[in-house]
């Protein structure tokens, strides 16, 4: 799951920004942030939430233990814990980038497909 190329051009971000970018839904992004103290937008007026680009890799973070590799809630804030999420967040940027060498490859392989 790759998050937006962009991304470093906001300083903020709505949580339905947040929630497309990691394809879920709202809800999940509110109940994250009760599970996982790690996860804490800001509140702007009227309670509109702020995502940084630290709570974005904390909900990254938490995507990858939670959907992508299976883990319960507890066995992600024991992982997150246990961690710190150092070792966790190393990996999940190898994994993003073998991603995008994979996507980039599938598409020199169409080019190159369609000139011989």
């Amino acid at each position: 799951m790759a998050l937006n190329k962009n991304k470093d051009l906001k300083l903020y971000y709505s949580i339905g920004e947040v929630a497309q970018m990691f394809n879920v839904t709202e809800t999940l992004l509110r109940f994250w942030e009760k599970e996982f103290p790690t996860i804490k937008p800001q509140k702007a007026g009227r309670g509109i939430r702020q995502y940084t680009k630290a709570d974005l890799e904390q909900v990254r973070l938490v995507y990858h233990l939670v959907k992508e590799r299976g883990m319960t809630l507890q066995g992600a804030r024991d992982a997150i814990r246990r961690d710190k999420s150092k070792g966790i967040n190393r990996n999940i940027e190898v994994i993003e980038k073998l991603k995008d060498i994979r996507t980039e490859l599938q598409a020199i392989g169409k080019d190159l497909g369609g000139l011989v």
